[in-house]
């Protein structure tokens, strides 16, 4: 536990622990943007044909090599 001298050395910790609390909330604001941006329809569908694209890649890949 940290033993304070000062009300001004109080005062720095709390507004430098403020400071803190408001980049992690901007942070989460960010995470929540996002994953909210990659459930949206286009985006899923996004995933589905890029995955549908790699799957199809490899059976072709596997039939030229059989």
């Amino acid at each position: 536990m940290k033993t304070y001298k000062s009300f001004e050395e109080i005062e720095i910790d709390l507004r430098q622990l403020s400071l803190e609390k408001q980049i992690a909330l901007e942070e989460l604001k960010m995470v929540k943007s996002d994953f909210e941006e990659s459930l949206k329809p286009m985006s899923l569908l996004s995933n589905v044909v890029t995955a549908f694209g790699k799957f199809g890649t490899l059976m072709f890949i596997k039939k030229i090599f059989k």
